[in-house]
């Protein structure tokens, strides 16, 4: 798996993505928000991962997940997922949460059990998503999941 940090120049490649795979499109060049891209030899985006931190460190909002639909069952989701992981560890976050309403059985696969939104909501109050999924209505249709996480 070969990723490359997001640059600016990749928000309207990653967009594209996310739209067709049906993910969160905001924030995508917010500051706080990191994110991955993978891309095919041709230079598509076919994979894509990232978070963003609380701003006390803890917890880590996994989100843009995604393995273009002719690259799934290879086990790409679960190795994005784990990068993210990762890299939000070595940044001292502690706890992972996320938003998924559709992929509960795959994140339970990682070790992730259902969760309270308004936990999260508070937790990560000041991320990008969880701002815009309050003010826009869309927390109260959202299912939180969370697991803790380990420094590497």
């Amino acid at each position: 798996m070969d990723l490359e940090r997001c640059q600016p120049t990749d928000v309207e490649a990653l967009t594209a993505f996310l739209r067709e795979v049906d993910l969160t499109l905001s924030g995508l060049d917010a500051s706080g928000v990191r994110l991955w891209v993978e891309r095919d030899e041709a230079g598509a985006v076919v994979g894509s991962t990232g978070y963003e931190i609380s701003s006390d460190g803890q917890h880590a909002l996994i989100r843009s997940v995604a393995v273009s639909p002719t690259q799934r069952s290879r086990g790409r989701g679960s190795a994005l997922a784990s990068f993210a992981l990762d890299r939000a560890a070595e940044e001292g976050a502690r706890r992972a949460w996320l938003f998924s309403r559709r992929s509960g059985p795959f994140w339970q696969s990682l070790g992730f059990e259902s969760a309270d939104r308004d936990e999260l909501a508070e937790a990560l109050a000041d991320t990008h998503q969880v701002r815009l999924f309050q003010e826009s209505g869309q927390l109260g249709r959202e299912v939180a999941w969370s697991r803790p996480i380990s420094a590497p």
